[in-house]
């Protein structure tokens, strides 16, 4: 459940009064009607995912989608050719053997 709804934009946010870009959340079609091809099969694959461990909010709006429960745990960011996943990191230990790996692995894919 939400702490808050915007009066305004009525998006969804786990703290009273949230500072936000007050810009109504599309839905999930709205925002792949203009979104690059790539995307949706690694949204619905992520989704599907998620859904196996519990409900989880999806919150398109133009710079991406927010995954939230209360707050917002992973974002997906669309970008030329593919999809930046990120999400929050709350003390040094979160980043683990997997994180280091999957991190390790987009730098060596980048151009150099």
């Amino acid at each position: 459940m939400p702490a808050w709804v915007c009066p305004n934009c009525r998006r969804q946010f786990g703290r009273v009064n949230q500072s936000h870009e007050c810009a109504p959340a599309m839905t999930v079609e709205e925002y792949f009607s203009t979104g690059p091809a790539h995307e949706r099969p690694i949204f619905k694959t992520v989704l599907s995912h998620l859904e196996t461990i519990g409900p989880v909010h999806v919150e398109p709006v133009s710079v991406g989608i927010f995954l939230k429960r209360v707050r917002t745990f992973a974002e997906l960011r669309p970008k030329d050719r593919w999809v930046a996943l990120s999400f929050p990191l709350r003390r040094p230990e979160d980043f683990d053997d997997a994180l280091r790996g999957w991190l390790s692995e987009a730098y060596l894919d980048s151009p150099g």
